[in-house]
């Protein structure tokens, strides 16, 4: 549904630039203009609903969303900078009471220190100092 309300959009907004663009030149537009330019007033005008629901959406969202961002930004962008990776957390989930959790995945297990470097053969006795 986000995706046929964001082609409204952008079609409603390429509509109106067709027209300007066949009557740039004297001759009448060729066939290939004029079935271009009825397939755009058809398709704006199926699409008319959808862009009236996107604008009607967008004036009930806007003042919930303008405060919600005034409200929780300074916050976001405080938590944005303390994850660095987020890869490293789970989804966020809500809880019955409406908290919201996000929690941190397990590190990765480190790679194992006792193992002899690729370097070393396995049958040579360790350098260094030896204690008794």
């Amino acid at each position: 549904m986000k995706h046929a309300r964001a082609l409204a959009l952008t079609l409603a907004l390429a509509v109106p630039a067709a027209p300007a663009l066949a009557q740039e030149g004297d001759e009448p537009p060729s066939m290939m203009e004029q079935g271009l330019q009825l397939f755009m007033e058809g398709l704006r005008q199926e699409m008319a609903p959808a862009v009236e629901d996107l604008r009607g959406f967008a004036e009930r969202m806007g003042p919930s969303m303008r405060s919600f961002f005034q409200e929780m930004g300074p916050a976001l962008a405080e938590m944005m900078d303390e994850v660095q990776d987020w890869t490293l957390y789970y989804p966020p989930e809500m809880l019955p009471n409406g908290d919201i959790l996000i929690r941190r995945r397990p590190d990765p297990d480190p790679a194992p220190e006792d193992a002899p470097a690729p370097d070393q053969d396995e049958d040579a006795p360790p350098t260094g100092p030896t204690d008794i």
